[in-house]
Order: structure tokens, then sequence, then C-alpha cells
């Protein structure tokens, strides 16, 4: 096994025919297997799918891909560019398109994504719960301050990585899962998500995306940024008018 991209999913859907590429069913505990490898196998957390989204399938490549040299996650309507022009999978990354540029940079991650009128704090809190930042912050506070100064710097911007998308280097996944999981099991302790929407209750997948700048720029972790390729519409006004009535009117 060389280098492994995790395709993170919850239905049947086309599916790249790269090898680099292991469809995963996301949440298989909770449901009906579908014709993928399941995160469900091994050391796993996917009955914690509906709080932790794609993570389960993190989680699961972290405990039992061990052979691979690099590890990747992506979704399976979202993927990291590999060229400009064609439609569909042709436009997305390829094995030696990986192998390549993993030369260059330890890290590869989707191009960051610009709220222009919002800080990723404010945007956080507009559309989300503060008291899940509030949280995560003390949890630093108290266990790995060095990564303090770095949590505010990088939501103090309007632009970072989204999406929980990447591919590591083995030796820096390690270090990153068990960063990033000891951070989320504690706030999983300390929030009470009860009365959460179905959708707000997905707050360990929406913190982990604003910890991995954190967790780069306080490791000094060097990187390359791609394109993301969205194999469906994004609906951009109707997510941008979304964006407005949450920035103005307050998260409903």
């Amino acid at each position: 096994m060389k280098n492994v991209i995790v395709v993170a999913t919850h239905k049947e859907y086309p599916m790249p025919s790269d090898p680099l590429y292991l469809p995963v069913q996301a949440g298989r505990a909770l449901g009906a297997p579908l014709p993928y490898v399941g995160d469900d196998s091994g050391d796993n957390i996917s009955g914690k799918n509906r709080s932790f989204c794609e993570l389960t399938c993190l989680y699961w490549a972290w405990k039992n891909l061990t052979g691979a040299d690099a590890v990747g996650l992506c979704h399976y309507r979202r993927y990291l560019a590999g060229r400009r022009g064609g439609r569909g999978f042709s436009r997305i990354l390829t094995g030696p398109q990986v192998g390549a540029l993993l030369k260059t940079a330890p890290v590869l991650l989707p191009k960051k994504r610009n709220y222009f009128i919002e800080t990723g704090y404010s945007q956080y809190v507009h559309a989300h719960h503060e008291e899940d930042l509030l949280e995560t912050r003390k949890i630093l506070e108290e266990r790995c301050p060095e990564y303090v100064a770095a949590f505010d710097r990088t939501l103090s911007r309007t632009k970072g990585h989204r999406f929980n998308m990447f591919v590591m280097r083995r030796d820096l996944l390690e270090r990153y899962c068990a960063w990033l999981f000891s951070v989320l099991f504690e706030l999983e302790k300390r929030l009470d998500i009860s009365a959460y929407s179905d959708y707000d209750k997905r707050v360990f997948g929406f913190v982990a995306e604003r910890l991995l700048d954190v967790w780069l720029e306080t490791c000094k972790i060097p990187y390359r940024e791609l394109p993301v390729l969205h194999l469906e519409s994004q609906h951009w006004v109707k997510k941008g008018t979304a964006f407005l009535k949450r920035k103005f009117r307050g998260r409903k």
C-alpha cells in the first residue's frame, strides 16, 4: 500500500477508478451497509458519525490504514483537483500527481475559503453556537496552551482551509489525529448538544475544520494548496443569501 485517499460517503455514488481512492461508508454502524468498506471495522468511532461527520472515516483510516505512506480524506462529491479542463473525475488528483506533489510538501490542502465580510470566528458564531469555540479554546488553554495563539490568529482571519480535506504524510497524520481527536473527545464530554438541531449536532466536524489551520500553523507544517473540484452545483446564490441572513439577522 502506498498513498490512499479515503472518499467519505453515506450513499451509493459514482466513484473514481484510480486505485488511489478508497470509498469508505461513513457511519456504517448506524445504517444499512453499502457496497464499500465501512468505517465500523477495527478500531473505530463509526457510531459517532452524526456528530463527527466525515471524521469517523478519518479516525478509521488513522487507526486501520497503517501501511500507507500518506493518507488523505475527501468527500464523494468534492475532491482535490489535479488539473484544469475536462469534466468530472478527469480533473481529480491522480496517484502519480500525489506522489510528485508530496515530494514538494508533506501536506496537500484545498485552497482557502474566503468569507470576505466575516472572520472565521464571526462566521462560525453566525452559523452555529459560539459555545463550541469558547469551550474549544478553554481546552487548548488547559491541555496544550501553545496552540492558543494560532487559534486566535486563524479565527481572526477571513480565509481558512475548510471541508476536512487533505492528503498528509503518514507520520504527520499520526501527530495530527492524535492531537485533533484528543481535543474533540474532550469537547464532546463538555458540550451538551441535546438541544442542538440535527445540523448543529455535527459540531465536532465543524470545529475540526477550524482546528486544522491551528495545528498546521503551530507546528509550522509546510503545505501545498490545490483547487477544489465540486461534482455537483454549489447553489452559490442560495448559500450567499443564507450567509447574509445569518450575518445581519443572526442564526435561527
